[in-house]
């Protein structure tokens, strides 16, 4: 069943968990899609896992562009929601509905952003141009520095105040669903129980409506920082390894290729 928007509103509504995974290529996003995810993230958090960048800050819209259009070749059922990246949106309105645009065009059926109420004017521009907005608030990786590193938000009365206050902005000004992203369990459960749209929690707790890690993150192919709601459903890196090992030896032992591997 092909995943649109209209039909996340309405898993939120039956109580249905919604599950997302981030991809970044044609043959991850296959397996994916075919698995049966909901939504396909083409993250920003492409920077540090699939260039090497230290954080997601000099990711560019080009580079997003690129995965998505490799990701959408993929894409069957899920819904593919492409990331904008840093200074992709915060600059102008004009240029922040002209590369939200482009991700449409390059494959994506929507895009998210991360902030709270100080963008609501621009999700209801965005919204209003025929293009589908996912919201993000609570740990906003591209704002790092503002806050001081990478730290659970919504802890203290102001914050919990702010971020409920923002999912509300958010949801009236058309955003279709809101990732929430490291905050406490209770405040992730109350704002997703006086939302009317599905929340996606990464480091949120069991209460969200639906959950979103990265796919490297849960097959053991990133060595990079691992935060603790990460959770590792299979450990590949090593098989991986192994596997390239084995083909080192063959070649310098001249077992492979063998006559199996040869044409006459």
């Amino acid at each position: 069943m092909k995943i649109t928007v209209p039909l996340l509103l309405e898993k939120k509504r039956k109580k249905e968990k919604i599950t997302m995974l981030t991809a970044y290529d044609f043959s991850t996003a296959l397996i994916l899609d075919r698995a049966g995810i909901d939504v396909l993230l083409v993250g920003d958090s492409v920077g540090p896992i699939f260039s090497g960048y230290e954080n997601t800050l000099p990711v560019t819209v080009e580079e997003i562009i690129y995965h998505t259009k490799a990701v959408a070749r993929a894409r069957k059922n899920a819904l593919l929601v492409a990331d904008m990246p840093f200074l992709s949106y915060q600059c102008s309105l004009e240029d922040a509905v002209k590369n939200c645009g482009l991700m449409l065009k390059a494959g994506a059926e929507a895009v998210k952003l991360e902030g709270g109420r100080e963008i609501a004017d621009l999700v209801r521009k965005l919204t209003l141009s025929g293009i589908p907005v996912m919201g993000h608030i609570g740990l906003t990786p591209q704002s790092i520095h503002s806050m001081g590193g990478y730290k659970v938000q919504g802890k203290t009365e102001e914050s919990r105040k702010r971020l409920i206050s923002s999912a509300q902005a958010l949801e009236e000004a058309g955003v279709f669903s809101i990732v929430l992203e490291c905050v406490p369990e209770d405040l992730a459960k109350e704002i997703t129980e006086n939302i009317s749209i599905p929340t996606i929690g990464i480091g949120a707790g069991r209460y969200c409506d639906g959950q979103v890690l990265v796919i490297n993150d849960i097959l053991g192919l990133f060595e990079g920082f691992r935060p603790k709601f990460v959770k590792k459903y299979a450990d590949l890196g090593p098989v991986v390894e192994k596997a390239v090992k084995d083909f080192i030896e063959e070649v310098k032992t001249g077992k492979f290729p063998d006559e199996t591997n040869i044409f006459s």
